[in-house]
């Protein structure tokens, strides 16, 4: 299997910090915009979409900043990848932003970005930022 790339996008978004947060950080947010249903069991997170199901450990978060996602084989080991969602605040200007750090292979790099830009946009009219 080739290996996955990491890539970056940042989406600007017009809500607070705290309230971004519980989205992207609890199951009853993230199954408002992120996957059709989320579950968790302590630190590990089932995300369903249609018939498909993927597991991920919450292996870090930092409370109001930032959350990041290990998936996980069917035995709970951490596999390769990730994803993370990172709340920047501009200092001067107090604009909000959400900052997706995620892999795909290179191929996969526009339809994923796409995907993305799909859930974001999901997520800011659940948080009524559009």
């Amino acid at each position: 299997m080739d290996e996955k790339i990491k890539y970056e996008l940042e989406f600007p978004i017009t809500s607070s910090p705290q309230l971004l947060y519980q989205y992207i950080s609890t199951p009853s947010g993230l199954s408002e915009w992120f996957a059709d249903n989320v579950n968790s069991r302590g630190e590990f997170f089932t995300f369903i979409w249609d018939d498909t199901e993927e597991k991920a450990r919450m292996s870090s978060k930092k409370t109001g900043e930032k959350v990041k996602f290990r998936w996980v084989d069917e035995d709970n080991k951490d596999g390769d990848y990730y994803f993370e969602l990172r709340i920047l605040v501009d200092e001067i200007t107090k604009d909000v932003s959400l900052m997706v750090v995620d892999f795909a292979q290179e191929n996969d790099i526009p339809e994923s970005k796409q995907l993305w830009e799909n859930q974001i946009s999901d997520l800011k009219h659940v948080l009524g930022s559009v």
